[in-house]
């Protein structure tokens, strides 16, 4: 197992990408505490299925993006488990809309959300990280980050602050031994993206090289390996998973 001995904590992680990585995560052998924000059913399903397994998972309800419980999670984490050595930051939402007739709130909810919790969470596990001289985080973006979509300005820019970050942040402590990456799915088969599928899932596929939507599982692979050892000398990178669409743009 690859992750044995390591503790993760994953926001967003009670369904679709977030839930595949929480799964991931915990068979290769890690401790997983995941965050979610309203849907303590979905949460506790994934707990069950996973201590039932064996697997050692605790779901922590949130609003990630709220510095003081983003703070709160993290000591709660600590306190259980003494350290947090892989930090997933998965929570994200969508609002679209034309930017002329975009509501303020909800141009910053998706601020706020996607990108602020990253700031929240990563913050909150700097010293822990730097203390103990290891980390691994990993940052959920999106191709929508390079590659603009109508109706979609709130969406990319709060996916490509978050790569911004990502590269910055890896300067800044990688003599600690944290490595900071980022993972860019394209068209994944969740929740999120069920509307887009229902309206043009055909037209979708014809753009993907590989001819088919991406699956949940195939986020998790990614961020397996950025999280193990086996990604040790990677930092400030950002890994598109996308089946090849943006080779001729989205």
């Amino acid at each position: 197992m690859k992750l044995e001995g390591r503790v993760a904590l994953v926001t967003g992680g009670s369904r679709g990408i977030g839930r595949a990585i929480v799964e991931k995560l915990a068979v290769e052998g890690a401790k997983v505490a995941f965050v979610y924000h309203s849907n303590a059913d979905a949460a506790n399903a994934v707990v069950e299925e996973l201590t039932g397994q064996g697997h050692e998972v605790m779901a922590i309800q949130a609003d990630a993006a709220k510095k003081d419980q983003a703070d709160k999670v993290v000591g709660d984490v600590i306190e259980k488990w003494e350290k947090i050595d892989i930090l997933v930051n998965n929570a994200g939402i969508i609002r679209d809309g034309l930017l002329a007739v975009m509501e303020p709130e909800n141009w910053q909810a998706v601020i706020d959300t996607n990108l602020g919790s990253v700031y929240n969470f990563c913050h909150a596990v700097m010293r822990p990280m730097m203390s103990e001289r290891y980390g691994r985080i990993v940052n959920i973006s999106s191709v929508s980050a390079e590659y603009g979509n109508q109706g979609q300005v709130n969406y990319a820019a709060s996916k490509g602050g978050m790569q911004g970050l990502t590269r910055c942040l890896a300067t800044e402590i990688g003599r600690r031994n944290i490595t900071v990456n980022a993972v860019a799915p394209g068209f994944i088969s969740t929740d999120m993206t069920e509307a887009i599928r229902n309206a043009a899932e055909s037209e979708i596929k014809k753009k993907i090289p590989v001819r088919r939507l991406g699956q949940p599982e195939d986020i998790a692979n990614a961020v397996l390996f950025l999280a193990s050892e086996d990604a040790s000398y990677i930092t400030g990178h950002v890994l598109t998973v996308d089946g090849g669409l943006t080779l001729g743009g989205v």
